[in-house]
């Protein structure tokens, strides 16, 4: 072969950052020896792989067709290199979830994954906690293995699998004028100031779905990235709520906040699991896949959801 693993590592690296600069970064390697190892790779087949706008690199069209298969090698490369290590599932596992999954959900399947020994997995995972949109766009540029997600995607380049089903609460503090009260309308609570997700989660899309037409009647007064400030926000009387049950369950058993009925809203939405179509899948990410399929059997009810594993015995979440 003409070509390098390391020729490799920076061609992957530059597509990712569009920099040469910025790659060099994130391989812990000089500026020059990516330039030159790029610049090797193009020379040695009388190619380019990139436009240059300036110090900006952006992929061309040969370059597109080369990066899945670029890093489905490199990470079959890791793959062996682990095996070889002695670490049995292969090398780390890159993990994107959305905010309810990583904060509810992801915790239950690592401590299962990791088998209760934390020791020996330490820096085979990685897991980043973003927005529906955010961790489609790493999972299609192979900055992630794979992700878990609330929200709807729809890019061409990645397989999406129907995973687990959530349900959405509306809800306030518990001294609020709708609180407690089973006759409350619709309209009701449109006529009041809403603490939201930003555009872009899982959250707001299913939401928004669930209004429909009367979305425009939507008074947004706060978007908040996390869960734990809407929930603040709306205890301190700012404005109505609303996000996953799995996020409230606490509450609502402490009374610190009261859900209030959504009349006519379907607010049930279901969790996928995405990875790129090219991706080559290790024996880690395989394991991890398979056990969150096997959470496909999980029972959700409002107070509390269980994971079942392939042996019958259960994770059970409270």
């Amino acid at each position: 072969m003409k070509f390098t693993l390391r020729q490799l590592e920076s061609f992957v690296a530059v597509a990712r950052q569009e920099s040469v600069s910025r790659a060099a970064e994130s391989l812990s390697l000089s500026q020059s020896a990516v330039s030159m190892s790029l610049n090797e790779l193009e020379k040695q087949f009388d190619t380019r792989l990139f436009d240059r706008h300036g110090k900006r690199l952006q992929l061309n069209e040969l370059g597109r067709q080369l990066l899945p298969r670029v890093q489905a090698l490199l990470d079959q490369g890791r793959d062996v290199e682990a095996l070889l290590q002695g670490e049995g599932e292969g090398g780390p596992l890159r993990l994107g979830a959305t905010l309810t999954i990583g904060n509810y959900l992801a915790p239950l399947l690592l401590g299962e994954f990791m088998g209760g020994r934390p020791e020996e997995s330490r820096g085979r995972v990685h897991l980043e906690v973003h927005n529906t949109a955010t961790v489609i766009r790493q999972v299609a540029n192979f900055e992630l293995d794979f992700g878990l997600i609330e929200g709807v995607c729809q890019h061409p380049d990645l397989e999406v699998s129907p995973w687990i089903e959530d349900e959405l609460a509306v809800f306030a503090a518990p001294d609020h004028a709708l609180a407690g009260r089973q006759d409350a309308t619709l309209e009701d609570l449109l006529a009041e100031p809403w603490i939201l997700r930003e555009p872009g989660s899982g959250t707001r899309q299913t939401l928004e779905g669930a209004l429909g037409s009367r979305l425009p009647r939507l008074k947004v007064a706060l978007e908040l990235e996390h869960t734990e400030a809407i929930k603040r926000a709306v205890e301190a009387g700012l404005g109505i709520g609303c996000i996953s049950r799995l996020a409230l369950k606490e509450a609502f058993r402490r009374g610190s906040l009261a859900e209030l009925p959504p009349p006519g809203l379907n607010l049930r939405r279901q969790f996928h699991f995405i990875i790129h179509r090219q991706k080559f899948r290790t024996r880690g990410i395989q394991h991890f896949l398979d056990l969150c399929r096997r959470a496909v059997d999980g029972i959700q009810r409002s107070d509390q959801i269980v994971l079942r594993r392939a042996d019958g015995s259960v994770i059970d979440y409270r």
